[in-house]
């Protein structure tokens, strides 16, 4: 059962169907919607897009929730599929190290070179300790999507996910459908 759902592009953001009032566009909606609604976590300004993509988008869907936040949880699973896994920090990283004159390796472009660092910082700020999965798919399928997640309630500490597609291919083209789902 399905009780909150959050929606962003590089264009929009809708919670619930309402759509956030917005100047920006791309990445700069992050940065915007990260200050104008979240603005307590400085370590967002170190992050990669799908990472910030990830975190602003949960952040409002907990919000829109408005259940208690910050204590620990067993109960709560965070669960994300996408088709480019972390291909635009990992290309931030390979341009630190293709050229051997002018090797440079950045551990802030090499840290948000895999996908589930997302599913961690969620869930680490959160406290929550049920499963943490990035699936990464050939493409967008909903029915696989939906079967992961009811998989994801065959642990029975698991009462509640935060999960759903979370896409990003550079600063300003990504996509976030996320959904608070609950066992029914």
């Amino acid at each position: 059962m399905m009780q909150h759902e959050i929606y962003i592009t590089p264009e929009m953001a809708m919670v619930d169907g309402k759509a956030l009032n917005h100047k920006e566009k791309g990445a700069a909606l992050l940065t915007e919607l990260y200050r104008a609604h979240i603005g307590d976590y400085p370590k967002f300004f170190k992050m990669d897009t799908l990472c910030k993509l990830g975190f602003v988008a949960s952040e409002l869907l907990l919000q829109a929730e408005g259940a208690p936040r910050f204590e620990p949880r067993e109960n709560r699973a965070v669960v994300f599929f996408n088709r480019n896994a972390s291909l635009q920090a990992d290309t931030v990283y390979q341009a630190t190290i293709k050229d051997p004159e002018n090797f440079f390796p950045s551990p802030a472009a090499f840290v948000y070179t895999l996908p589930n660092i997302v599913t961690g910082e969620i869930a680490i700020r959160n406290k929550y300790f049920g499963e943490t999965s990035f699936i990464v798919m050939d493409e967008k399928n909903e029915k696989i999507m939906a079967r992961e997640l009811q998989n994801a309630f065959q642990d029975p500490m698991t009462k509640s996910i935060l999960g759903g597609w979370l896409d990003c291919t550079d600063e300003n083209h990504f996509e976030a459908k996320l959904s608070l789902i609950f066992k029914s």
